[in-house]
């Protein structure tokens, strides 16, 4: 069989970005770039794809291979190919989000490429356009969160509605009344109650909360009521 003539060569590359929470601020895991151009900068975890990889699998192999992390659900985000985007040759980037409890995954991580974690208020220059990659991918988490369980793969199977609240304050960029947020989540139903509480912030502590996942695919919509202008969302 005969190639396609007259077709120049295009790169498919892959770029990671994975969100994470350790409970006080929601992060981005990002890594120095080990070859040129850019060498040294900051950047998302990015490789190219393989003739015998589709692009999940090639996410799969990047994400261990730079960070150690695995396992992860990944989400397909969108493909970025502004002709110039890349300086060194024409490539085509296939980018993928993913959401974390860093918590659970710290051990995991291997510093090998300087893996490192960034608040979002105070995330370095990036290379290329995987600031743009970035900024769209909050747009779809703040999108999808107002539709799906999506934030509770950012915090443990038990947490505090102190917890929970903060991770939607970092989320949407806004502050919620704390009263009146507990009374909006609790009159979902879609949290249970545990019978142990958090005792390291206060001395009267605070109770443990899990998701009601099945009462949730059923009740997603009750989600909406806590989020800050639902209908603007896209």
């Amino acid at each position: 069989m005969t190639k396609y003539q007259h077709q120049k060569r295009v790169l498919v590359a892959i770029d990671c970005i994975i969100f994470g929470f350790d409970g006080a601020d929601l992060k981005l895991l990002l890594i120095k770039r080990g070859f040129e151009p850019e060498k040294g900068k900051w950047s998302l975890m990015g490789g190219f794809v393989k003739a015998t990889e589709n692009f999940e699998q090639a996410a799969s192999r990047i994400l261990k291979q730079l960070t150690g992390l695995e396992g992860l659900y990944m989400e397909q985000l969108l493909a970025f190919g502004d002709p110039g985007r890349d300086p060194m040759e024409r490539t085509v980037s296939i980018a993928y989000f993913s959401l974390i409890d860093i918590l659970q995954y710290e051990k995991q991580i291997s510093h090998e490429y300087h893996a490192e974690w960034f608040s979002l208020h105070e995330i370095p220059r990036l290379i290329f356009d995987h600031q743009d990659m970035v900024e769209l991918a909050r747009e779809k988490l703040r999108y999808k969160a107002a539709f799906h369980p999506i934030l509770f793969e950012l915090l443990p199977q038990k947490f505090t509605l102190p917890q929970l609240q903060h991770l939607y304050e970092e989320v949407y960029n806004t502050r919620f009344d704390k009263r009146n947020f507990s009374r909006k989540i609790l009159s979902t139903e879609l949290l249970v109650k545990q019978k142990d509480k958090e005792k390291e912030n206060s001395k009267k502590g605070a109770y443990y909360y899990k998701l009601n996942k099945k009462k949730y695919k059923i009740h997603f919509h009750e989600i909406l009521n806590i989020i800050p202008n639902p209908g603007n969302l896209h």
